[in-house]
């Protein structure tokens, strides 16, 4: 029967009713603890067959308000008629809406703390039967919280020095592209940027896509097609060039890919790479005030990117010594979710190679996972609307040209919320440790934060797996703020 699949089907994701259904009087359903074994809860449901049949009177009634068959009039359809066509078909809509609202009852009633998803077991059911079925739940261990003064972590600040600050500025002037003409007859010589037309033919015949207006190269970097920009060297304004090279095996067309082409290029001008000026125009180009403003701007960003960096690290500290000073049971079902995560994409070879230590990782998310929840239950801490709009507007005003796309991403994917969300509580709840921590202020140099991050990562790497992430559950790379923008901006 499909709508007894369907019952079924729902009953599997029943976790997430809970407390989300109207709940059926007691006398007419009856929870009992079948068997219990650590984790493991297994509960009998009981609905007498009178609660099933009053159900579907009433669907029954109401689809006769509305139901269209031949031979009588809208609204006049006897009951049993329509029992006769759509007896089945209301059962099952009716058995779906009962295991539903009892099953998530049973859980409330009994207290269960669910940890993933519990089975459901129909033992007895049937037009005119009483409806039996059973739980098997996998529940959330009990844990004591430990004190959180015994955590202890540093807090970092950087001291960025005029010269490091001098230095950033002058590595981006350094990547601005500043190109101005060269005298007439000056040839072109690697670093200058060529302008040129370009009609290309193989065997004195043009095709598609050999030709070019404007097309621009910097010379020796190799971007067009391979040795193209050699034969570019040593040319003028207002000349002929000829330059024959092989097209690339990836050439659109592939009748002509790895095919002998001779490139006739008009040269229209020739650039050369002027350094950059800095003074309070340069900066005003990136976004600042003037040349003071911007050494702010970039004194901070620098600041930020390490302290963002060392935050990391902080965070990975405190949730060690956590997962160190706990005991928690982890139910076996959560385990095997996170190890199908972590092995997603991987071949089977690797997957087996890395099963012990993926199997490590896993309890260790998990246990955490359960402890922070534990935490965040405990002191009461949610994540509301308005905090999640919030941070999302700090996404769309980080990147001025894609309001839109982010706007969209997190309409389209209810899942980017869902997870936004779940960083949000997260950070609420190492907000809280850290409060109720051993903080250590210190200040530190630039050369001091990369060697602290760079035997930090290290230890981190120790005996990892290289695991797949899952992408499905992130936000896209859109909604991040791009690294590649050389333009400073004020937030």
């Amino acid at each position: 029967m499909a709508e007894l699949a369907d019952a079924l089907d729902l009953g599997s994701n029943i976790a997430r009713c809970v407390g989300s259904t109207p709940s059926l009087p007691t006398k007419v359903m009856r929870v009992t603890v079948d068997s219990k074994k650590g984790l493991k809860t297994n509960l009998k449901v009981f609905v007498e067959k009178k609660t099933i049949e009053e159900k579907i009177v009433n669907r029954l009634a109401e689809l006769s308000k509305t139901a269209n068959i031949k031979g009588f009039r809208p609204g006049k359809v006897p009951v049993q008629v329509l029992k006769r066509q759509f007896g089945k078909a209301v059962y099952g809509e009716v058995l779906e809406k009962i295991l539903r609202e009892t099953s998530a009852q049973a859980i409330e009633e009994k207290k269960l703390k669910v940890a993933g998803q519990p089975k459901l077991n129909l033992k007895s059911y049937g037009e005119g039967k009483d409806l039996n079925y059973t739980l098997e739940i996998d529940e959330l261990p009990n844990v004591k919280l430990k004190n959180l003064d015994n955590i202890k972590f540093t807090e970092y600040e950087i001291n960025i020095t005029e010269s490091e600050t001098k230095k950033r500025i002058e590595e981006i002037a350094k990547n601005q592209n500043n190109f101005v003409d060269k005298k007439e007859n000056e040839p072109a010589v690697n670093g200058d940027l060529v302008v040129f037309d370009y009609e290309a033919t193989i065997d004195d015949k043009t095709f598609e896509g050999g030709q070019g207006k404007n097309a621009q190269l910097v010379l020796g970097k190799d971007l067009f097609i391979q040795g193209f920009d050699k034969q570019l060297i040593g040319s003028k304004k207002n000349k002929a060039v000829d330059v024959k090279v092989k097209l690339p095996e990836n050439y659109p067309k592939k009748e002509l890919s790895n095919r002998q082409a001779n490139f006739k290029c008009k040269i229209l001008s020739i650039k050369m790479s002027k350094p950059m000026t800095i003074n309070d125009e340069f900066a005003k180009n990136l976004g600042a005030k003037d040349l003071g403003d911007l050494k702010k701007l970039v004194t901070k960003q620098v600041q930020s990117q390490y302290k963002n960096s060392l935050d990391s690290l902080s965070k990975e500290n405190i949730l060690n010594q956590l997962e160190k000073m706990h005991d928690v049971e982890i139910p076996e079902n959560l385990i095997q979710q996170e190890l199908e995560l972590i092995s997603q994409g991987l071949k089977k070879e690797d997957i087996e190679k890395n099963k012990n230590k993926s199997e490590k990782i896993a309890k260790k998310r998990i246990k955490l996972g359960i402890i922070l929840n534990e935490l965040g239950e405990k002191n009461n801490l949610k994540v509301d609307e308005q905090e999640i709009r919030n941070e999302i507007q700090k996404q769309v005003q980080s990147m001025p040209s894609q309001e839109k796309q982010v706007l969209e991403y997190y309409q389209k994917n209810p899942s980017a919320a869902a997870s936004l969300r779940g960083s949000l509580y997260e950070e609420k709840i190492i907000n809280l440790i850290k409060n109720k921590s051993k903080q250590v202020k210190k200040t530190i140099s630039i050369s001091e934060a990369e060697d602290i991050l760079k035997k930090g990562y290290q230890t981190q790497n120790v005996g990892e797996p290289k695991e797949k992430k899952d992408v499905s559950k992130e936000p896209k790379k859109t909604v991040k703020t791009s690294q590649k923008k050389k333009k400073i901006r004020k937030k």
